[in-house]
């Protein structure tokens, strides 16, 4: 099993591959959070991670250990390594997006959730 604290390393080495613009008005971070976060818009969604823009805490990347744990209790390290980097890079596109006033990943999402609801079953990452 892999530990929140081997999350967080993984996470690190992650981030620091990528290019330092990456990080601009980034001033919340990347914070890795112990909990699982069910998706409202369905049973058996996890949300992975988030991105946040906010008046009183600025800009922000929250990452679900908790919700990892769950959707991949079973995966070896390597693969989860590989949905931590997709996920990170997810958020990653919301932000420069958001400072770009751009929206196109936010309309992707609501485009496969609404896909996901009006199929009525299996199991999609948020």
């Amino acid at each position: 099993m892999v530990t929140i604290d081997d999350v967080q390393e993984m996470l690190g080495e992650i981030a620091r591959e990528l290019p330092g613009d990456f990080f601009k008005e980034l001033n919340g971070g990347i914070v890795l959070l112990e909990a699982c976060k069910p998706h409202p818009q369905g049973a058996g969604l996890f949300i992975m991670g988030e991105y946040h823009r906010r008046r009183d805490m600025g800009r922000q990347i929250l990452i679900y250990y908790g919700s990892f744990l769950r959707a991949y209790a079973d995966a070896p390290a390597h693969e989860l390594r590989e949905r931590l980097r997709k996920t990170l890079l997810h958020e990653f596109t919301h932000h420069l997006e958001s400072l770009a006033g751009e929206r196109g990943l936010e309309l992707k999402d609501q485009a496969m959730l609404a896909k996901y609801r009006a199929r009525g079953e299996g199991s999609a990452e948020v």
